[in-house]
């Protein structure tokens, strides 16, 4: 990671460092999972690892291809072989989505992964690091560029960053504009805060707009392009935002004790200041009672934007776009859950079981399951809230909002949509691919550190 604060990026479906379904003996670092799933794309289901001569996917790579392989130029099967290596189970739920917003968004993913590699990589330094996140868009459109610098595992995305490039320069104009749009305004941001500590609350929701919010507007405005949603999904930027800032909030509180043996820090410090006089003092056992406190305080303040992620989901009408998009933010909410008033937070790592994710998976595919999931997760919240917790009016008042909008009846009315037989069966193999997915990658000599 380059410089003491920067998060890595994070979408909606959370590019990078995004909400996984960590196995329940795991300790490596978490996969990113992302929502989606749908019918089986123009019948061609290929259930099988694409394999590219220049790579060698990973032992146990996911490899799912929802569309015909054979149609694909050898780049674009190289786009996907680098998707499946990097991002491991958000690889699968990209190939879920309809149409040629797959290639879109899988190209996105690519990019942004570029760019944050370039961000990661402590070994570049900041005179040249800063004019490269600033530059970066730019190199989109130079079919030769490429940087064989970075030290990072991630490094063949920028390696063979042509391959990528080339595939950036084949999509529609539409998406090729929002792509360069994102990634300008989110290199520019990460340089911003390359020495720059988050200090005030304000300052926490820039970062997590710079690194993940401005994922959720790109990847809206690309819904829209594709014209699979309503150009009200893309131009209704604040709640887009809203959707990536929930999902990093929540990485970042539960990364707590990661991020601090690898020497990073993301709590702000007008949070944490109000309870200890360091950061790393919470991880003290002595310290117990003010960590919580600031625990407590941060999930609160991620909870405020569920409203807007209910207002956003309940907008949404293809199937495939709503499955990538609920999955990722009900995962949150349960993580959440696991996380508030937690102990484990600064002891370990606190993880949604993979039943448990599985089964989010599988129920996450209409408005009214997702606001019914919502709803238990937050009475879980509620049930724990302390007589003596500092944020305690806060935390009751805004899980008061989220009851009355996972009760209301516009947002199930906005969505009017059935899951047909056809959307069952590919949720079903979808969820089953990831279970066999998550005991494949599980670590027999970690420790479990169950929160929930």
């Amino acid at each position: 990671m380059a410089g003491v604060c920067c998060k890595r990026t994070a979408p909606f479906s959370v590019f990078k460092r995004t909400l996984s379904a960590r196995s329940s003996t795991s300790a490596s670092r978490p996969s990113t999972l992302a929502g989606g799933r749908r019918g089986v794309q123009e019948s061609c289901l290929a259930a099988r690892p694409q394999h590219v001569k220049t790579v060698s996917p990973p032992r146990h790579t996911a490899c799912l291809f929802f569309s015909c392989q054979e149609s694909m130029s050898e780049t674009l099967r190289t786009c996907y072989v680098y998707l499946n290596q990097t991002s491991r189970s958000f690889a699968a739920v990209i190939q879920a989505l309809d149409g040629e917003l797959r290639h879109a968004v899988c190209i996105f993913y690519l990019v942004l992964r570029a760019l944050d590699t370039v961000e990661d990589d402590m070994t570049i330094s900041l005179e040249k690091k800063v004019p490269l996140l600033h530059d970066f868009h730019s190199f989109l459109y130079q079919p030769d560029w490429c940087f064989t610098e970075s030290n990072e595992k991630d490094r063949q995305v920028l390696e063979d960053f042509p391959s990528i490039s080339v595939e950036f320069r084949n999509l529609g104009q539409e998406y090729r504009d929002v792509i360069s749009d994102i990634c300008h305004r989110m290199g520019v941001g990460m340089a911003e805060f390359l020495e720059k500590k988050v200090g005030s609350m304000q300052e926490w929701d820039k970062y997590c707009h710079y690194v993940a919010g401005l994922v959720g507007v790109g990847l809206s405005r690309l819904f829209s392009a594709s014209q699979l949603e309503d150009p009200e999904v893309g131009r209704d930027t604040e709640l887009a935002n809203s959707m990536g800032l929930f999902l990093q909030k929540t990485n970042i509180i539960r990364d707590y004790l990661e991020d601090q043996r690898e020497g990073r820090a993301f709590w702000p410090e007008e949070a944490w200041s109000q309870f200890a006089s360091r950061l790393e003092d919470f991880a003290q056992p002595q310290h117990l009672t003010s960590a919580l406190a600031c625990l407590n305080l941060l999930v609160t303040d991620a909870l405020r934007h569920v409203p807007d992620v209910i207002a956003y989901l309940s907008r949404l009408r293809n199937q495939s776009v709503f499955n990538f998009c609920a999955i990722p933010q009900v995962m949150a909410i349960a993580t959440l859950s696991a996380c508030y008033n937690n102990p484990l937070v600064f002891q370990g790592v606190v993880k949604i079981r993979k039943g448990q994710a599985v089964t989010l998976m599988m129920e996450a595919t209409n408005m009214q399951a997702v606001q019914s999931i919502i709803a238990q997760y937050t009475q879980e919240i509620l049930q724990k809230v302390s007589l003596s917790d500092p944020s305690r009016d806060k935390t009751l008042c805004i899980l008061g909002v989220i009851r009355e909008k996972t009760l209301s009846k516009t947002a199930l009315s906005s969505r009017a949509h059935h899951l047909s037989p056809f959307y069952l069966s590919a949720a079903m193999l979808l969820a089953a691919l990831s279970w066999q997915y998550l005991n494949a990658t599980q670590s027999p000599s970690s420790t479990d550190m169950q929160g929930s």
